[in-house]
């Protein structure tokens, strides 16, 4: 179940292997920006930052078709040092969720609580099983999780369909679990409706408000719908599924029975099928103003277009909670209509740069800024 692959010289020779495999120098990033090779993980997915000090840290990996959830050791220049196998044979554990010394992990109707985690990275200990009650269709059941600002565990339940009218106490919806109580208490908690398949959230620093990406329905054409990046400041809200899409398009199979004027429309649309994934506030320092408090997003890329779009990094701009721009940060991971790799997630390390993780390459990147600020 366990393997580490330790050592410094080892990694640093296997990493600059593989960085030699992966076109680097094809990444178009603005002016200033470098971005490397930072760690090897297979099928990374979610990334979640665990305890972190001087002396450097444990980024936590979640691996949803490999099954695994992987450590990431840092050292006090935040460079990788060596990879951990922390657990194998999951369901599509791509979420992970680090809280009080605990790792959290989502594998479709589960949600697993490893105790005490960076103490045991070598001999993890067997989890805890914090809920067993969530769907368990695998059709949009893999989950992005996080702890909000009220402490609870956000876990969103995709829809177990491309279109269709699923329970809406069940499906299509993102809640949150009380953690720390009973197990009375880990009943899930719709806080939003409507949302087709979120795989990506975080607060805005200022607001502690919630923001998520939502990927749209499919079999609508090239151009339709648009995935959706969507604000919700309160519970109870519905944005949408399965009646209305992007906030104007009603649904040519359900949107007779609802109006889309009755629905919370995208606080931005973004790009049809760009499979809008991982999304994060950038809280750092270390990039430009320009930057500070915005939203990245990592775009999956389309499988259902004509010509392929997104692969890339995003970046939507905020001017306090109404968004004023769409655009693009990073790209070169698609070449014409191929690509050699597929970004699922961001997270903003404490010195400022940010990681991308890229489950098609295997692979974490880390972008900094070196530029005049």
């Amino acid at each position: 179940m366990h393997r580490t692959i330790s050592g410094f010289a080892l990694v640093l020779t296997t990493m600059l292997a593989s960085a030699a495999e992966l076109p680097l120098d094809r990444i178009k990033l603005p002016p200033g920006f470098a971005i490397e090779l930072w760690a090897r993980v297979d099928n990374a997915r979610q990334m979640a930052l665990g305890r972190h000090d001087d002396h450097g840290g444990t980024l936590f990996v979640g691996s949803m078709r490999a099954g695994k959830v992987h450590a990431v050791r840092f050292d006090a220049g935040y460079k990788a040092q060596d990879v951990s196998l922390l657990a194998s044979g999951l369901q599509l554990p791509t979420g992970v969720a680090y809280r009080n010394g605990h790792l959290y992990v989502a594998a479709v109707s589960r949600i697993l609580r490893y105790d005490d985690i960076e103490r045991h990275l070598e001999r993890p200990p067997a989890p805890v099983v914090v809920t067993d009650r969530l769907p368990v269709e695998t059709h949009h059941g893999w989950k992005f999780i996080a702890f909000g600002p009220d402490g609870k565990l956000y876990v969103p339940v995709g829809a177990p369909c491309n279109i269709c009218e699923p329970d809406p106490e069940r499906y299509a919806s993102i809640s949150r679990l009380d953690v720390d109580g009973g197990a009375a208490d880990r009943v899930p908690e719709v806080y939003a409706r409507g949302v087709r398949n979120s795989v990506g959230f975080d607060w805005q620093p200022q607001t502690r408000t919630l923001w998520f990406t939502d990927n749209g329905r499919d079999l609508l054409g090239d151009n339709t719908p648009p995935d959706e990046l969507n604000h919700a400041p309160r519970a109870g809200m519905h944005f949408g599924y399965p009646y209305c899409h992007g906030g104007d398009l009603p649904d040519p199979e359900f949107g007779a029975r609802h109006g889309c004027a009755e629905f919370a429309a995208p606080a931005q649309k973004l790009g049809p099928h760009v499979a809008a994934l991982g999304m994060r506030f950038y809280t750092g320092t270390m990039f430009p103003p320009y930057y500070r408090q915005q939203i990245f997003i990592a775009e999956h890329g389309s499988w259902n277009r004509s010509h392929k779009i997104g692969y890339r990094i995003s970046l939507v701009r905020l001017q306090g909670s109404q968004a004023i721009a769409y655009e693009t940060f990073a790209s070169g991971w698609l070449e014409g209509e191929t690509a050699w790799g597929r970004p699922a997630d961001v997270l903003v390390l404490p010195d400022g740069s940010l990681l991308v993780a890229d489950d098609y390459a295997g692979a974490i990147y880390r972008i900094t800024y070196r530029g005049t600020r």
